[in-house]
């Protein structure tokens, strides 16, 4: 099996990770480093993919802008061109998706590495993981790691205007893609079950798969404090220099270092709530003379030249230590390595007899309290999140709210003088954390839901076309793509028929320059009634009934067999139409409106939606699109048929480019072919509906009505040259 991973934003490379850098730099891409590399072991994996972005930054490394990067002999990291070269914080992602997408299907197309499984990690990924899915006809599972909605909830409770979040952190295309990744995704991976409420907010929450399997973690690197001190162990040279820099860069700060560690390790974060802990240890005397802080919080050079937030939490973190007069019983070095520091320091927290502390406003799971564990150190940790399943099974800290601060410091002084309970947690936490948070039982729980869930690929397979060995040659050779919806936008339904001799003229005469294709909501059949009543010149490609039928011509023979079998798949129709069969203000349409894969109805009460035919569904809404037109007409489709996703289809088929595939629409049920990387012209004669488009550079508003419309877009687009 092949597997494909998908994690965008962040720094990946073979070694030495950047944990830390930055906010996009934290415990997501240890997750799906080990991942990834758990995975290719697996005996059943013959190769793990990894795809990020690929980034030529002066700032950053070299490797970034290697686009094929080796970390093991079956596991390497792809990285793909997209919004520009520079390293871009995940927020200002979003606009660069489509980019992605289309650059990696072309990677994975000219390496050929179809993947037979995919992996989405956040948000981004999920938009671009649920597009591939669609083209390439592989089955993905999503992890969230983080939710918008949850971390929304959390901004607005720190004071911050809805209005500045919504736009500062891009949380409507977040939304959508993570509310999407639900009725698409195959399952969904989380850590906890915690996290799997967390979803609950979202529209699409009911239709999901949940499977809670906890990350592992590299017992490689977090080991006991103790295993140094056994007689005859053995300390390689870097690991010795580790430990020196640690104390060293530690020491230097402190005036009592013999004293046990307060410890934390995370981002310069607002809601991992440094400034709690710096209070609640400030505020106490007691707890001063019993132990000092030390926070490492990321990497930092000049904080005046970094980000807001981070430069914001950082300039608090100093003045706080200013306000409680810390110095000598604080340590905030500005700099650790990741990859061999930080075991080095949970250790000599450990080994120093300290509490290490993560107390976040929310915490999706914890990952850093595994780490300090299963070195030794016993923990006190937020209640908000997934930490409270880790303590439950591990019994090795307390829980706290993070804004109480008088609990704070009563958990920390608690453990730090009861030698017989620090001893209970240290050794609960080592043993139990390998119990059950290994990354090898996580492989074989994960390998066995994908064996059960996997579905095998159409392909990419042209057998349907040695009817017609010339239209075949035709897509074998453009490099450009028009398609155009029937009623309205090729044909004008007010009788202006302005531009369509022109246009018929430019069709009969398209040779190689272009394929020129039809996608409408007809019948094949109905289609070819109206393009013979207008004489429009036969089309390469029809896309027929709602996007559930592709034939090349109007050859009802030369159906596209592989289109069939990717949207096939996890579509029951007998059941959709047993479950709606009761549902009061439905009718079925004529035999003669439906087909294997369209189920249509008439809307006899208008107050039926979309929403309501998926409530009406229940878990069979996350297998169909639902389409309601004129409030009068209902659809229900495949999840993964519709005339947008046919014509992206069609572009990554014949490999021609998406950004050189042309859209032609008018009303609302076009606005399917103008998502994703195309281009689109909207002749002047559109319904409303068609507005949400107008701030788009890649679609252009014609003036013109219909043929005349498309032949102006055509020319905008330098299409006739």
């Amino acid at each position: 099996m092949r597997i494909h991973l998908y994690s965008l934003h962040g720094l990946f490379r073979a070694r030495d990770l950047e944990i830390g850098r930055d906010a996009d730099n934290g415990g997501q891409i240890v997750y799906v480093m080990e991942l990834a590399r758990a995975l290719s072991e697996h005996p059943g994996v013959t190769h793990v993919h990894l795809f990020t972005r690929r980034i030529e930054d002066p700032s950053l490394g070299p490797e970034y802008a290697q686009a094929i990067e080796p970390v093991t002999e079956r596991f390497d990291i792809r990285r793909i061109w997209c919004g520009g070269k520079r390293y871009l914080p995940k927020e200002q992602l979003w606009q660069h998706l489509d980019e992605f997408v289309t650059n990696a299907i072309n990677h994975i197309k000219t390496e050929r590495i179809l993947p037979d499984w995919m992996h989405s990690h956040y948000a981004d990924a999920a938009y671009v993981t649920t597009e591939l899915s669609s083209f390439l006809n592989v089955p993905f599972v999503h992890t969230g790691h983080s939710l918008g909605r949850p971390k929304l909830e959390k901004l607005l409770a720190t004071g911050m205007p809805e209005a500045e979040a919504m736009e500062r952190y891009q949380f409507e295309r977040r939304f959508a893609a993570e509310d999407a990744a639900l009725s698409t995704a195959e399952f969904i991976v989380t850590s906890t079950e915690l996290e799997v409420r967390s979803y609950e907010p979202y529209p699409s929450s009911s239709h999901a798969e949940y499977h809670v399997v906890p990350p592992g973690l590299n017992f490689d690197r977090y080991y006991p404090y103790y295993q140094d001190l056994v007689a005859g162990a053995e300390t390689d040279l870097a690991r010795r220099e580790a430990m020196y820099k640690v104390r060293e860069n530690l020491e230097k700060f402190l005036t009592h270092p013999d004293r046990p560690l307060v410890l934390a390790i995370c981002r310069p974060d607002r809601k991992k709530n440094i400034e709690g802990l710096i209070e609640a240890y400030g505020q106490d005397k007691e707890l001063q003379h019993l132990a000092n802080l030390a926070i490492f919080a990321g990497i930092r050079s000049d904080i005046t030249t970094m980000p807001p937030g981070e430069k914001e939490v950082l300039t608090d973190i100093l003045l706080l230590m200013d306000k409680y007069n810390l110095y000598g019983r604080i340590a905030i070095p500005k700099r650790h390595d990741t990859r061999s520091e930080v075991p080095e320091i949970y250790r000599l927290c450990a080994h120093k007899k300290g509490v290490f502390v993560n107390i976040a406003l929310t915490e999706p799971f914890g990952l850093t309290i595994l780490e300090a564990s299963a070195c030794g150190c016993p923990v006190v940790a937020t209640r908000e999140g997934g930490p409270p399943e880790i303590i439950r099974n591990c019994e090795n800290g307390l829980l706290v709210d993070p804004r109480d601060t008088a609990a704070i410091r009563r958990s920390l002084k608690q453990i730090v003088t009861d030698d017989e309970l620090w001893n209970r947690m240290s050794s609960n936490g080592v043993q139990r954390v390998r119990t059950h948070y290994s990354w090898q039982s996580h492989v074989e729980k994960y390998m066995q839901m994908v064996e059960d869930n996997r579905a095998a690929s159409a392909g990419q397979g042209r057998k349907n076309l040695v009817k017609n060995p010339k239209l075949h040659e035709r897509l074998k050779v453009v490099r450009r793509m028009v398609i155009s919806d029937i009623d309205g936008t090729l044909i004008s339904e007010t009788g202006d028929y302005s531009g369509l001799e022109e246009l018929k003229e430019l069709l009969r005469n398209r040779g190689d320059q272009f394929a020129f294709g039809i996608a409408s909501g007809r019948s094949l059949e109905k289609v070819r009634k109206v393009l013979e009543e207008f004489e429009i010149p036969t089309p390469d490609i029809v896309v027929s009934s709602v996007g559930t039928y592709i034939h090349y011509g109007l050859d009802a023979a030369s159906v596209d067999k592989g289109w069939l079998q990717r949207i096939h798949y996890q579509w029951d129709p007998e059941r959709i139409r047993e479950t709606l069969g009761a549902q009061e203000g439905l009718e079925l349409q004529e035999p003669a409106n439906q087909n294997p894969f369209k189920i249509s109805y008439y809307i006899h009460d208008k107050t039926i939606g979309v929403e309501a035919v998926q409530a009406a569904l229940g878990r069979l809404a996350r297998q169909v699109n639902v389409l309601v037109t004129q409030g009068a007409y209902l659809d229900i489709l495949p999840r993964r048929a519709s005339k947008g996703r046919a014509v992206r289809y069609l572009g990554n088929k014949w490999s021609v480019p998406l950004d050189q595939v042309v859209a032609c629409g008018d009303a609302g049920n076009d606005l399917d072919m103008f998502t994703g990387a195309t281009r689109g012209i909207v002749v002047g004669n559109h319904a409303p509906e068609m507005e949400v488009l107008r701030s788009m550079r890649r679609v252009h508003f014609a003036q013109g009505v219909s043929a005349a419309g498309i032949l102006e877009g055509l020319r905008h687009f330098d299409f006739l040259a």
